[in-house]
């Protein structure tokens, strides 16, 4: 992957995972757009319902823009082998997200009903399969 390359699929995976971070800051405030409740934000996300509080959610938060942060210094030859291990663990963790969901898709997992379902399909497991994949050929560079 050339130098351009490496840092174009950097910016991008690690703005996702701002965004994704951004947006648990945000439900940690007690805001559960765009849901309407956090009830519905729960079943449309997770598709179980689950506390969107901040003791859940500022960990995530805390995880998704750590890792941006490493995914970005890595695409830019900053960080050492410590933001390289950081942008694997990424791809990993996107690539088994990614599986699952087409686990659930395809029906070996149970998938839960509602808005999960459409979402899982639509934007979240094509979204982590794209970025995983992105992430791990960023991982390979030095």
């Amino acid at each position: 992957m050339d130098e351009t390359a490496r840092r174009r699929t950097g910016v991008v995976v690690a703005a996702v995972l701002a965004a994704d971070g951004l947006a648990h800051l945000h439900w940690a405030t007690g805001l559960t757009w765009p849901a309407a409740s956090e009830r519905a934000l729960s079943l449309a996300v997770i598709g179980l319902e689950v506390s969107f509080g901040p003791r859940v959610v500022l960990p995530v938060a805390a995880l998704t823009l750590t890792a941006s942060g490493a995914v970005l210094a890595h695409a830019h030859g900053r960080g050492g082998r410590g933001a390289r291990l950081a942008t694997g663990a990424v791809a990993g963790g996107l690539a088994v997200r990614g599986l699952a969901g087409l686990g659930w898709a395809a029906g070996l997992l149970d998938s839960p009903p509602g808005p999960f379902r459409a979402l899982n399909l639509a934007l979240y497991t094509p979204a982590c399969l794209g970025l995983g994949w992105a992430a791990a050929r960023l991982a390979r560079t030095r």
